[in-house]
């Protein structure tokens, strides 16, 4: 299966936290947290349709100011998601600024921003840079199945964690993945052309079999469009896959009723960032400050079943000395720990 999802630290595991996700067939991208983004070239910034953003500590939410600075004065949309209180962290960041000449501006680069209040609850309101990033539109909103995108062939769930504060992680999820074989193609004469996507769109919308598609067809030296029944071309040329999965998990303290969240919001993913603050020997400074140890990390991950997780955001006292943390991770990520024998994760 050829992924749909590309997601890489933006930073690296002791860096501030930020996962780049490009998306392999779209000119778009989305970013988990907001960190020091300024290492990402601006095209990928420019690429940004979406930006998840766990809370609001610094190291989470820093890039904000060059995110603004690369778009103004473009004609782009971005949505952003945060814990509650987010809109006012937003609203403050832009009103920090003065705008008093951006009437004249012949784009309006806005921001459609929404704050998670619990998990069926959340908050929207809109910043359009032509009225000065006035704060637009407020409404409440229903959030159903933890989802705050909901589309076509991909949600974004998420879970609210304990960091002293509420704390937002995501999963990013492609509801199934259609792969067209190409050899297939080939021995029916078929030539690949925006006729694919129509018809990975009727079978994700499920229209029926019978249900008529112009394909591209070779007719000697020329090509000419022929029409086809769905069902026939499906079962032709088409495999139907489990979608890919990644997930996020940063700034949450250790407890069964927080990790319980984490191994049911990232059960069964494909690719899992998960912050692995400290070694097991500094497990109290741990938890004094709401943070994960590798070792606890690993055994989340292990609960969850994922197949390639990533451990992050790294404490600056383990620069230079980064194996400790992988290699206590790793072993409870493989082979488990005290801590996986004696404790239950639902």
């Amino acid at each position: 299966m050829k992924p749909v999802f590309h997601p890489a630290l933006v930073n690296g595991p002791c860096g501030d936290p930020a996962v780049y996700v490009d998306f392999l067939f779209e000119k778009r991208a989305i970013l988990f947290d907001l960190g020091d983004i300024r290492t990402l070239p601006v095209r990928k910034i420019l690429r940004l349709s979406d930006v998840f953003v766990s809370h609001g500590h610094m190291d989470h939410f820093f890039g904000f100011d060059w995110l603004l600075r690369l778009c103004l004065g473009r004609d782009l949309c971005i949505r952003m998601f945060g814990p509650a209180g987010f809109l006012d962290q937003v609203g403050h960041k832009l009103s920090a600024y003065t705008w008093n000449l951006v009437g004249g501006y012949a784009t309006d680069f806005s921001l459609e921003a929404a704050e998670v209040l619990t998990e069926t609850l959340g908050r929207r309101a809109s910043f359009h840079c032509r009225t000065a990033f006035r704060r637009e539109g407020e409404t409440e909103f229903r959030i159903e199945n933890r989802r705050l995108l909901d589309e076509l062939n991909l949600a974004v769930e998420f879970a609210i964690l304990d960091h002293a504060t509420p704390c937002l992680a995501f999963a990013l999820r492609e509801k199934c993945h259609l792969n067209v074989w190409k050899n297939r193609l080939a021995e029916l004469g078929l030539e690949p052309g925006a006729w694919v996507r129509d018809l990975k769109r009727a079978l994700l919308t499920e229209q029926h079999e019978d249900t008529p598609l112009r394909a591209l067809r070779r007719d000697g030296g020329r090509l000419r469009e022929a029409e086809y029944r769905l069902g026939e071309l499906a079962r032709s040329i088409v495999h139907l896959s489990e979608g890919q999965k990644v997930a996020y998990v940063t700034d949450a303290v250790y407890h069964e009723a927080n990790a319980a969240r984490m191994v049911a919001l990232a059960a069964g993913a494909d690719q899992f960032f998960i912050e692995a603050v400290f070694g097991d020997e500094l497990e109290e400074r741990a938890a004094r400050k709401y943070h994960l140890t590798a070792r606890q990390a690993g055994t989340i991950a292990r609960r969850a079943g994922v197949k390639f997780p990533t451990p992050f955001h790294f404490s600056p006292i383990y620069q230079g000395r980064e194996e400790e943390l992988e290699r206590e991770f790793r072993q409870a990520f493989l082979v488990g720990g005290p801590m996986a024998d004696s404790d239950s994760i639902g």
